[in-house]
């Protein structure tokens, strides 16, 4: 019995000594290299919760599993040539900018179109633009912007353009081996920490490319090396499926497909469908009445679609009009299926039941 208490004593001092020293190494971490530089997470309130940055396409939203693109992460979109890349990358800046952030495009590939831009939502008055000359240029100028605490969403259009100072300097033909993967696994290094600290969304835009004598498995890859691979947090394949056509046969957007290939803030490869009109971008009211009624927001009755026992529409074409004309009914339906997706009630429909037992005690 007298063992045992010893032993327990023993065990004690050895905890609070340990203690102690844990406590003075913590401190002296905390002196070297600032206030913040190491906490228990439990510490770290608020910041389990993941922010995002909407895409305008709910399906893309919810297959992202945090209503978004998310803040303070590298996000790397990549697909064939005119697959939509470029268009759901300016959503995210037009839904940024709507919410009061600041967003920079660095446009490598110098193909900016403003005139789409501004109908996709972009405000170019406030928006900051950047044709760079080189690789090198365009990741310095991406790390200031960064740097400042300032910006919300920096886009990068594309990594293939992002061509090096020794490239362009250099004759047509001239071996370049692995400069440009160099370049990218140098830069991400630096950006993906800063980007985390200022809660900055970095998103670039890929193309792909096809490696040589691959004969079994995906012969596709994309420039730029295998750094942008890891260092993203998200990476989005799009892809068009199939083209849309008006009544008289003109060809009027495409039905395009993504594919969540990686994802460090919610479970992988979710899939997502929606649509993407000529001149108009993502077709926003479309996608909320596909995921209405997989989530059984939404109801139909026989050609009628409804909401809460009101028909909206006769047909998808009627009520994606009405959800046009209404946007408060759009919004209302979005925080429904957001809501219902998280297993969560609507706030709404949650309100309407806290006065339910006060209407009851005046009437009696």
């Amino acid at each position: 019995m007298a063992e045992s208490k010893k032993t327990t004593k023993k065990e004690a001092a050895t905890e609070d000594a340990r203690q102690r020293n844990l406590d003075s190494a913590l401190a002296q971490i905390t002196k070297t290299f600032g206030e913040g530089s190491i906490m228990r997470l439990g510490d770290a309130q608020g910041q389990s919760q993941i922010e995002s940055i909407s895409t305008s396409a709910l399906s893309l939203d919810l297959a992202l599993g945090v209503g978004g693109v998310p803040k303070g992460r590298i996000v790397e979109i990549y697909g064939p040539e005119s697959s939509g890349k470029t268009t759901v990358m300016l959503h995210v800046v037009a839904n940024c900018q709507k919410a009061g952030g600041i967003a920079a495009f660095i446009d490598a590939e110098h193909a900016l179109d403003p005139a789409y831009a501004k109908r996709l939502g972009v405000n170019l008055d406030d928006l900051l633009v950047s044709q760079p000359d080189s690789g090198e240029e365009a990741l310095t100028i991406c790390e200031t912007l960064a740097r400042s605490n300032s910006i919300d969403v920096i886009v990068v259009d594309s990594v293939a353009a992002l061509v090096p100072k020794a490239e362009l300097e250099g004759d047509m033909g001239m071996a370049t081996m692995g400069m440009q993967a160099r370049l990218m696994s140098q830069a991400l290094r630096k950006l993906t920490a800063i980007m985390g600290k200022t809660k900055t969304t970095c998103i670039f835009t890929n193309q792909l490319r096809e490696k040589v004598g691959v004969m079994f498995g995906n012969p596709e890859t994309t420039p730029g090396g295998k750094a942008l691979k890891f260092y993203s947090s998200v990476r989005i394949d799009i892809r068009r499926k199939e083209a849309l056509k008006d009544a008289t046969g003109q060809i009027i957007g495409n039905h395009v497909k993504t594919k969540i290939v990686k994802n460090k803030v919610a479970p992988p490869f979710a899939e997502a469908e929606f649509d993407i009109m000529y001149n108009q971008g993502i077709n926003r009211q479309g996608s909320i009445i596909d995921a209405g009624l997989r989530f059984e927001v939404l109801s139909k009755k026989g050609a009628w679609i409804q909401h809460d026992g009101e028909l909206i529409g006769q047909g998808a074409a009627a009520a994606q009009r009405t959800l046009v004309d209404k946007p408060e009914l759009a919004d209302q339906i979005v925080r429904e299926i957001m809501a219902k997706r998280n297993g969560e009630e609507p706030e709404e429909a949650s309100a309407d039941k806290e006065e339910a037992p006060e209407a009851a005690e005046k009437a009696a």
